[in-house]
């Protein structure tokens, strides 16, 4: 597809994600603003919980407490813009600062599917060799695994966007391009240059695909390895304690991956641009503000640390 001579490498992009939205924009206000302050009070407190109370101090708090902070990340991201584009009559935001939320979305979004690959790895050996737990799952090795999960994050998301700089867009009679997202994503920013993005579209299924492809691998050798090692464990109790130490990770693995997949790795053509709403709302929205909820909610140390706490028992004691 070929540009016309107005076209532009850096217009003004106008996000009409929710300007068809049958809910006024009063109420949707309301609904995103409850859910990014709980969002930050749910994530913001389990990181507290998690640094202050001393038996909290395993490997796998120390990962859930990276991933409460790659949530915050990931939601004001989008979330704090939303709101303000809500209460516009023209919420626009122009290339650079569209490029910047592009590239912090993904950087944190990427991390986040690493830092979950991790955490099934720690379950992994949790459960299947639990006497070289502490010695196998050790702090340094677990803040490595973070690092690099932070510097692949950020080489792919450099990636993407250095693939998006040449592209060129056109705007309307005002120069303003139309994005029917609530916030820079990848697939509306194709869809709306016109440009050829026969490169992106490469790079997203064969480069984000296999980069997905290994922490999906990776959840599934760890789980399969889990359930056998479950299945012969000699007691029931034993067998439930071991599932729901896996429980709240499952769950958040389905909500986050499910959603990725289906934006990311179907054909343009085979998913519209509402379904690509609902699922971006799921995993930027909806899953940060889940995760602390569910890992409390389903976890007896976590609420344990919690009820001391409100108790006013000194934490850690």
């Amino acid at each position: 597809m070929g540009c016309a001579p107005n076209a532009s490498h850096s217009p003004v992009f106008l996000l009409l994600g929710f300007s068809r939205a049958r809910v006024p924009h009063s109420l949707l206000f309301l609904l995103f603003l409850t859910i990014y302050l709980s969002t930050i009070v749910g994530n913001v407190s389990l990181v507290l919980l998690i640094s202050w109370d001393s038996r909290l101090q395993s490997p796998m708090y120390y990962l859930l407490r990276g991933l409460s902070v790659i949530d915050m990340g990931l939601s004001t991201v989008t979330l704090p813009q939303l709101l303000s584009h809500l209460t516009s009559d023209y919420p626009t935001i122009p290339a650079a600062r569209c490029l910047a939320q592009f590239f912090f979305f993904y950087a944190f979004g990427v991390t986040d599917t690493l830092v979950i690959a991790v955490m099934a790895l720690d379950r992994y050996v949790a459960i299947c060799d639990p006497l070289h737990y502490a010695l196998v799952m050790n702090r340094r090795l677990c803040a490595r695994l973070l690092a690099s999960s932070w510097v692949v994050s950020i080489l792919h998301t450099m990636l993407h966007v250095g693939l998006l700089l040449p592209r060129q867009w056109v705007g309307d009679a005002g120069g303003h391009v139309n994005l029917p997202h609530f916030f820079c994503d990848h697939r509306p920013l194709l869809r709306a240059s016109c440009s050829d993005t026969r490169s992106n579209e490469m790079a997203i299924f064969f480069e984000g695909g296999f980069l997905m492809l290994g922490p999906c691998t990776l959840i599934v050798l760890s789980y399969v390895r889990i359930g056998a090692t479950i299945l012969r464990l000699p007691s029931a109790a034993g067998r439930r304690r071991a599932v729901s130490t896996c429980g709240s990770h499952l769950t958040m693995v389905g909500f986050f991956y499910g959603t990725i997949i289906w934006v990311y790795f179907q054909p343009p053509s085979h998913n519209s641009q509402d379904q690509d709403m609902v699922a971006a709302v799921m995993y930027t929205a909806i899953t940060p503000l889940a995760n602390p909820f569910v890992y409390s909610l389903r976890n007896k140390d976590v609420k344990g640390a919690l009820r001391k706490l409100l108790g006013h028992g000194r934490v850690g004691s």
